[in-house]
């Protein structure tokens, strides 16, 4: 057995991506066959029978810079019936001064203003209750809205009435600095790739909160949001998919959005987004553990074999530390952290899945090719931040307390 612990622990970090890279390729490719190749090019979406109103939906926070642009996405929408609410949160800026010169230009806005910070969360809940119509679409007070985004969110909605939710298509917006290139490719060969693949196997892990579609009644039957969540997108998408209402990805739903350009401030969205997921997987996991939550159970073991694969490269990057220091018996020595024949393997997966995702997301951004050349330093990048951000974030969300209000905490948006 020398060596044994050493093996399973090089094993599971080699054997982990591989095997969820060939997931998600799959998963893509099936999703692609199987919806996307039978729309057209990114041209209008199918004429449907109805058209019910809808509400656009824009919680607003210190958004003084970006929100007159984003009000005229919102009403450029092409569809016939809908409203704006946008909700002033506490905004220490002009936001608030600015929504309100804008009610006169767009006779569809209304604007609620909360006296002080309630956070997202409750933005999201006061509008929904004002709202006026069964559907909602929720975007973010930086992001930009593709014409035809709302007819192809609704849509969905419109075909199933076990439809509770659909989640858009982000699409960077800033690219100016190498991590802003980065993401563009992360988020059409990482993310786009993951929601195709959970799309095919039933449950997706969240929907993205930059952009979602909510049918009101699914919302008002699990309570609205959750306002002591840090990430209120995914608490929401898993409680949804629990009272076994569907979530559906839509890739023509566009929205252009602005994202960290900084190591500080991509460190703090991220570490972000692993806490929100170790949240909803401590506050539910038990419950996740009935039968009638098995369609559940694909997402779930997906999240926590990476948290357990993040956890198994610390220990193996600190046996390696220890090894430079003091005498390690063999079977807990790491001679080296410099990648062998794992590396080009798991090298070539990573450059094939950037092949299969490129293929697929041009439809929505023809000249999306020309950023995938920076994509060579993104597995450096990923598994690291990735690694960093889910140790950290485990032990947060276990001394949170419950109850606790998450609040706005304005955010980089990248160099412009």
């Amino acid at each position: 057995m020398n060596g044994s612990f050493q093996h399973a622990l090089l094993d599971f970090a080699f054997f982990y991506p591989l095997i969820m890279s060939l997931i998600w390729m799959s998963g893509g490719v099936i999703y692609f066959l199987r919806w996307e190749r039978k729309e057209p090019q990114r041209v209008k979406p199918p004429a449907m029978g109805s058209y019910p109103m809808v509400t656009l939906v824009v919680p607003c926070h210190n958004e003084g810079e970006q929100v007159r642009e984003t009000i005229a996405h919102l009403a450029g929408q092409i569809y016939p019936d809908f409203e704006i609410i946008a909700v002033n949160d506490g905004s220490t800026d002009d936001t608030g001064e600015q929504l309100d010169q804008l009610l006169e230009q767009y006779p569809k806005l209304r604007v609620i203003h909360l006296a002080s910070n309630q956070g997202k969360a409750m933005g999201l809940r006061a509008a929904a209750l004002a709202s006026r119509a069964e559907f909602l679409v929720c975007v973010d007070g930086d992001a930009l809205l593709d014409s035809y985004a709302t007819q192809w969110l609704v849509m969905h909605m419109l075909e199933s009435p076990r439809v509770a939710a659909v989640t858009g298509n982000p699409r960077i917006r800033n690219r100016s600095t190498l991590l802003g290139k980065l993401q563009v490719g992360e988020f059409s060969s990482i993310i786009g790739l993951i929601k195709r693949a959970q799309r095919v196997y039933g449950r997706i892990f969240t929907i993205s909160g930059v952009i979602a579609g909510f049918r009101k009644s699914a919302l008002h039957d699990i309570g609205y949001w959750n306002t002591d969540m840090v990430t209120e997108d995914i608490d929401v998408s898993w409680r949804l998919q629990m009272r076994h209402w569907e979530i559906r990805y839509e890739p023509n739903a566009l929205c252009w959005i602005l994202m960290p350009e900084t190591l500080r401030g991509l460190w703090k969205q991220r570490l972000r987004w692993a806490q929100g997921g170790s949240e909803v997987l401590l506050r539910y996991g038990l419950r996740l553990m009935r039968w009638r939550q098995r369609r559940m159970w694909p997402v779930a073991a997906e999240y926590l074999t990476s948290l357990l694969w993040s956890y198994d490269m610390a220990v193996i990057v600190t046996l390696w530390l220890l090894g430079h220091m003091i005498a390690l018996p063999p079977a807990l020595r790491v001679d080296s952290l410099l990648p062998e024949w794992h590396g080009v393997v798991l090298g070539v997966i990573c450059l094939l899945q950037f092949l299969i995702s490129l293929l697929v997301d041009r439809r929505y951004e023809t000249r999306i090719g020309r950023n995938y050349y920076w994509m060579i330093w993104y597995p450096l990048v990923y598994w690291i931040l990735n690694t960093a951000t889910s140790i950290v974030a485990l032990p947060k969300a276990l001394l949170k307390r419950k109850g606790t209000r998450a609040v706005w905490v304005s955010p980089d948006r990248g160099v412009r």
